[in-house]
């Protein structure tokens, strides 16, 4: 215990440039703040990647929910067709999938309408909302 209280004075006293500690010391200290500042932008690069694919997906869904309320309403079934979703990167391996089913049976020209987006098989976003025979 002595010696490291020698050795700490030693280091105090002494002015003629830098040790080897202080290297080390400030090496340390550049590492541990390097890797904090990596794992910040580790996490906010992965923000940005699934608040882009949520936004993209909610886009999608609005114009699945459009595409169906604007077609013809069809009694009895459990699906309508999809809108063509856009060619390019922004749009890869989203896929849409739109259920349908009726408030009362018999089918009385009211249906519940769920849009499920889908990207590489996972669910995204799900959007609900209702058809009704004008």
């Amino acid at each position: 215990m002595m010696k490291f209280r020698q050795l700490i004075r030693n280091f105090v006293r002494q002015k003629e440039g830098i040790t080897f500690l202080e290297t080390v010391i400030a090496l340390a200290i550049l590492g541990v703040v390097s890797v904090s500042f990596l794992n910040g932008l580790t996490t906010a690069s992965k923000s940005v990647f699934i608040t882009d694919e949520h936004s993209t997906a909610e886009s999608l869904a609005e114009s699945q929910m459009e595409w169906v309320k604007n077609s013809v309403y069809l009694y009895d079934t459990t699906t309508y067709s999809t809108a063509p979703i856009p060619d390019g990167k922004d749009f890869f391996q989203y896929s849409a999938n739109v259920l349908a089913s009726p408030l009362h049976t018999p089918d009385d020209g009211i249906q519940k309408i769920t849009v499920i987006i889908k990207r590489s098989g996972n669910n995204v976003f799900s959007l609900e909302g209702y058809k009704v025979d004008r």
